[in-house]
């Protein structure tokens, strides 16, 4: 690889800082009593401390997955903070009341918390290491008969409604970490957008892990009522610690008949120094369900951090006419490692899904695209088109590409395409003889390979994903 486009793919984290604010923490281990206390703190119904115990001793069966195509040490699960927030006076409705060295940090990392500079149209629910600290524009939501708060606050304030649904399309034993997050989440988004309403403006949730010993464990849970829509987005950042922290989440997205649902993630966990030191390893669940006719769900997700990546947003379809699709841009640099990709399940009549992978591999990374497309057997003309494109910079990175496909019904009709690519001197050469400098010439072939995932990013935050992935590869998408 030349200087020049080493020099664009080793830029900087910056938003490795620290934020010096005293917090409040469980001990350190994973038992019975810790999960009975994380639920006493947050003073949750019965009901939860029946799921929670019912997901730890699940886990306790089961086994770490080893099919991904990562290699990492073996993780001490004894040795991690399951809960830890910032020592602050109870969450008001009022941002007044929130501590200014959180609206600080916020701030910092270019989400503005306050009634004067916070964003025109978007909603924030801040989360800071275990708890949500701030949620905006709640007031004007609920004007719409919208929920959009913590999981903590629906817990309390809608426990009925959060029981009808929590687990139901991401059961507790589903695997190895959902297990794990159904006995100790502590906090995370919940939505609920009533029928034949089009939410007004972008929801949107910051997750930022400050404790050095602490994990997150977030949950995520989004019904869209019949004939409803909304669009959700999600950004992540951790500072730079040399040991690696855990983050094993759940997302559940039900869609009831002709609702729709976006869910963009722009995933900026530190991902680990140069010599793949430190960093964060991402496991995550994320799953949804067309249950209604002519519902839509859409997963797009741009993935720049992380050390680990392990994920597949996913869509069950079980609804008649029923779709869904998934856009992501998977970048990697340096040492870290990727295994990604989404899962669309066909079960109801005239389905329809759609991917669009687009990996980057540069340094001496390793990414890894793992899709599987199944048709069941009463799934009459399902379609599916997938397209899976690796970009190459350098030759010590590696790309990798998993489809399964699994057809039960002879109606159905599944495309499959995929491509691995590289950008070389060449290449370089051929845009410099025309006037275009290095910088330039990656910027315009980095552009043009990630374009379509762009394009179904929410417009508000078009430009923060191009910034994100900037980190990475400066001046090269825009």
């Amino acid at each position: 690889m030349s200087k020049s486009v080493r020099a664009l793919v080793d830029q900087p984290y910056k938003y490795g800082f620290v934020t010096d604010i005293p917090s409040e923490s469980i001990g350190k281990g994973l038992n019975e009593d810790i999960i009975r206390q994380i639920w006493a703190k947050k003073g949750e119904p019965d009901f939860m401390l029946e799921f929670r115990l019912r997901a730890y001793r699940q886990w306790l069966k089961m086994s770490e997955p080893t099919w991904p195509n990562v290699t990492y040490p073996p993780i001490d699960y004894q040795n991690i903070v399951y809960y830890s927030a910032p020592k602050v006076r109870e969450k008001k409705k009022s941002l007044d009341e929130v501590d200014p060295v959180l609206l600080e940090t916020f701030e910092k990392l270019g989400i503005p918390l306050s009634e004067q500079k916070r964003l025109a149209n978007v909603a924030v629910d801040a989360i800071f290491d275990s708890v949500s600290v701030a949620t905006t524009f709640r007031e004007k939501l609920a004007k719409e008969g919208i929920i959009f708060c913590s999981m903590s606050e629906a817990l309390r304030e809608y426990p009925e409604l959060v029981r009808k649904y929590l687990g139901t399309v991401v059961p507790i034993a589903d695997n190895y970490y959902s297990a794990l997050n159904s006995a100790v989440f502590s906090d995370g988004s919940f939505v609920y957008v009533p029928k034949g309403v089009r939410c007004p403006m972008e929801l949107s949730t910051y997750f930022r892990i400050n404790n050095s010993e602490s994990g997150q464990f977030e949950r995520t849970l989004i019904i869209a009522d019949e004939g409803s829509y909304v669009s959700y987005l999600e950004g992540c950042t951790a500072p730079m610690f040399d040991t690696n922290q855990l983050h094993a989440a759940v997302v559940e997205l039900i869609a009831l008949d002709n609702a729709e649902i976006k869910y963009s993630t722009v995933q900026n966990w530190y991902a680990g120094d140069e010599n793949g030191k430190g960093g964060i390893y991402n496991f995550v669940t994320k799953r949804g369900l067309c249950q209604g006719a002519n519902s839509k769900i859409s997963w797009t997700q741009v993935e720049t951090g992380s050390a680990i990546t392990w994920k597949y947003p996913s869509c069950v379809l079980v609804g008649e006419n029923s779709v869904g699709e998934f856009y992501s841009v998977a970048l990697t640099n340096h040492y870290q490692q990727a295994d990604t990709g989404t899962k669309m399940i066909h079960i109801g009549r005239n389905t329809r899904s759609r991917i669009i992978s687009k990996g980057i591999s540069a340094g001496h990374s390793r990414n890894s695209y793992r899709g599987l497309v199944k048709i069941g057997p009463k799934a009459e003309g399902a379609r599916n088109f997938s397209q899976c494109d690796s970009l190459l910079i350098g030759d010590q990175c590696s790309a990798n590409t998993f489809p399964y496909i699994e057809v039960q019904n002879h109606t159905a009709k599944v495309e499959h395409e995929a491509s691995t690519s590289k950008i070389g001197e060449e290449q370089l050469f051929y845009f410099q003889s025309r006037g275009i400098s290095t910088e330039d010439a990656v910027s315009m072939i980095i552009s043009g390979f990630c374009r379509e995932v762009f394009n179904q990013l929410p417009m508000e935050f078009a430009v923060e994903a191009d910034r994100l992935l900037s980190l990475k590869l400066e001046g090269s998408v825009g």
